[in-house]
């Protein structure tokens, strides 16, 4: 069994998504963030850098397998169960640099807009500035779902799953405007209606 330690952040919905598209049982383990259970040393053992999401794989020979960073997870998790990546090689690695397109900038700009947004509004040029390059990096993928319908031909892939949390938030916490986007929306409305991402995206909701 795999436990996964994670919160409902853009970044905590991407394993919990990919662990529902694989089919697989899993052990979910949520953190209040706001308690700080991510600093906690229990924690800072399977990830030193305090942050969610993590893992530790127990189906493993010897000890536990534990993988920090969301990237990662989800390579580890495709190669585990042999799904969420294309078999072919170009394609693979394809998926692979959509990923490292989500981590290296959708993700840290699209989060610091949102930090500007919500925590300084008296200095708007911080926000503009990754506001503006938030849009540009929503263009890039823009331009890629004009060809097919997720981010590496016809399937989803990890590529699609390292996305859509982030996307799916854009307007409520960085405040950026999709409707010049018209392919990223259809790919997020047909992300958002799959089974398996609406599972993995409710199951971090708080209970009422």
């Amino acid at each position: 069994m795999i436990d996964v330690y994670t919160a409902n952040t853009p970044n905590g919905v991407k394993v919990t998504i990919a662990m529902e598209e694989t089919g697989e049982a899993y052990n979910l383990k949520l953190l209040n963030l706001s308690n700080q259970d991510q600093k906690k040393p229990a924690f800072l053992k399977i990830n030193p850098n305090g942050r969610i999401p993590a893992i530790v794989d127990h189906d493993v020979k010897g000890e536990p397998v534990r993988v920090f960073e969301s990237g990662a997870i989800l390579l580890y998790l495709a190669e585990k169960f042999g799904k969420l990546l294309p078999s072919d090689p170009a394609k693979r690695i394809d998926a692979i640099a959509w990923a490292f397109f989500q981590t290296g900038g959708i993700g840290p700009i699209m989060g610091q807009a949102g930090f500007f947004k919500n925590n300084f509004p008296d200095f708007p040029q911080g926000y503009e500035r990754f506001k503006s390059e938030s849009e540009r990096l929503i263009s890039v993928l823009d331009d890629s779902l004009q060809q097919s319908d997720y981010l590496v031909g016809d399937d989803v892939t990890i590529a699609d799953i390292m996305q859509i949390g982030w996307i799916d938030r854009a307007p409520g916490y960085a405040g950026i405007d999709l409707s010049p986007f018209p392919a990223v929306i259809a790919w997020r409305d047909r992300m958002l209606a799959r089974p398996s991402v609406k599972r993995g995206i409710e199951v971090l909701k708080p209970k009422l």
